[in-house]
């Protein structure tokens, strides 16, 4: 049954039964209104039924009590508000009474108290919410009912652990680092436990798609706690660079500000008193050596006070003989004149040659600058001058053997002045396409050089 009641927080023309998120906590109304009547009401009031509560599910041996008995065991409370408790606890179902007339902790008051006692147990370490939620998971998985809901509240928990320890290292606080490292010690054995847990569910070939997948992420954020020690230390080790010691006295700051930390607010205050100023004073620092010599300059007439020269010195003359350092073209401006002369068509190994391997490798890398076409070059300059050359250059497919000039072999080829027409019965590529097949091979007792490009 919905709650007429909830209408008063959803929007309007929104229905409770449409709230999905609402369907799990309306199942669940028994173990809620249980806990409601527990909390409901001044703080001593919770109190009080907690401790009835409690008590009653204490005894495991005789669980069933007689009114008397009752009675007997809170003589230290108030009888009329003992019987009210008594009451509110029966009347809401977490306490039940026979027919006999004794009374029984009901089904749900005793989950009520085993969760509390719970919480309770972890309370008194220093984290309590990671042990809960990794002794929670725990037991899930003993009775194989884990669910993604809860691997996403200890997923949430070492996200959060994580956060404070990074804040911590960036504070650049000794004391809050050290705090963290210690809180990190506390919940080393969780961090263990909560990787037995992990290193099970995922060694199942069976296991639920969402567990499997929260539970990778909860793996990289255990594996970012696992090395956050390391960063306590370096911090730590700056830190330890920084520290001052007062004199020869072995006391460090550190020292001074821990036991400043262990004073109240009204000590610090008393030790305040007439060491701070409401105006800066300014002592003159100086030592009797110094107003000495200032005396002396003053009785002989000597001027103290000096003049500092801030202006920037004079700039350096530039020198103007220097020769900015040019490419040597010299070898293609030479290799332009032989092609521009060119009188009739040549074998590619007869322009090229001369020299040795080195310039005839040049040459024939040169000769590649012909398939761009003279738009491709520069208007001016001997680049440009050699790619509006009026030539034409043809590649085979075979080497052609030279055996001189320390070349033993080159793609057989033509270079031929444009006047001129192809040699009859030639088979020869044209020049745009096979021109970066073209090769030269120098002879084996040819001495390694680089083309000069």
């Amino acid at each position: 049954m919905t709650d007429p009641f909830l209408s008063d927080f959803l929007a309007a023309g929104v229905d409770a039964d449409e709230v999905p998120e609402l369907a799990a906590l309306n199942t669940a109304r028994p173990l809620l209104d249980a806990f409601i009547t527990l909390f409901r009401g001044t703080e001593a009031e919770v109190l009080m039924r907690l401790l009835v509560l409690r008590e009653i599910g204490r005894e495991a041996d005789a669980p069933r009590w007689a009114p008397e008995a009752l009675r007997a065991r809170f003589t230290y409370l108030d009888a009329v508000k003992f019987e009210t408790v008594l009451k509110r606890l029966r009347d809401n179902g977490l306490l039940a009474i026979g027919e006999d007339g004794h009374y029984a902790l009901s089904d749900t008051g005793r989950n009520a108290v085993a969760a509390i006692a719970m919480l309770l147990r972890f309370g008194e370490e220093e984290d309590a919410e990671l042990g809960f939620l990794t002794a929670q998971l725990a037991g899930l998985q003993a009775v194989g009912s884990i669910t993604p809901e809860a691997l996403g509240h200890l997923l949430s928990k070492l996200n959060d652990l994580t956060w404070h320890f990074e804040e911590a290292i960036a504070s650049g606080s000794e004391f809050r680092i050290l705090d963290a490292r210690r809180r990190l010690s506390a919940n080393g054995r969780w961090l263990d436990r909560g990787t037995d847990i992990l290193n099970k569910l995922l060694a199942d070939p069976e296991v639920d798609f969402d567990i499997a997948r929260i539970a990778q992420r909860i793996g990289l954020a255990q594996s970012r706690l696992a090395r956050v020690d390391a960063s306590f230390q370096r911090a730590l080790n700056k830190i330890e660079a920084q520290r001052v010691t007062l004199g020869g006295s072995g006391i460090s700051s550190s020292d001074v500000a821990a036991w400043l930390r262990g004073l109240d607010s009204a000590l610090i205050a008393g030790l305040a008193i007439d060491a701070f100023a409401a105006v800066p004073e300014l002592p003159l620092l100086a030592g009797g050596h110094e107003l000495l010599d200032r005396a002396e300059a003053m009785l002989e007439g000597e001027s103290t006070a000096t003049e500092s020269h801030t202006g920037l010195p004079p700039p350096d003359a530039e020198a103007s003989d220097v020769a900015l350092q040019a490419e040597d073209l010299r070898l293609l401006e030479h290799f332009t004149h032989r092609l521009d002369a060119l009188p009739a068509p040549q074998p590619l190994h007869h322009v090229i040659a001369g020299g040795g391997f080195a310039p005839a490798s040049y040459r024939l890398s040169l000769l590649a600058l012909l398939a761009d076409g003279a738009e491709a070059g520069p208007e001016e300059g001997p680049v440009g001058s050699f790619m509006r050359l009026p030539v034409d250059v043809e590649f085979g497919d075979t080497l052609t053997p030279v055996g001189a000039d320390e070349i033993a072999a080159i793609t057989l080829g033509e270079v031929r002045p444009r006047h001129s027409s192809p040699r009859a019965g030639a088979d020869h590529s044209t020049f745009a396409e096979p021109a970066a097949m073209a090769a030269v091979e120098s002879t084996p007792d040819a001495p390694p050089q680089q083309p000069a490009v």
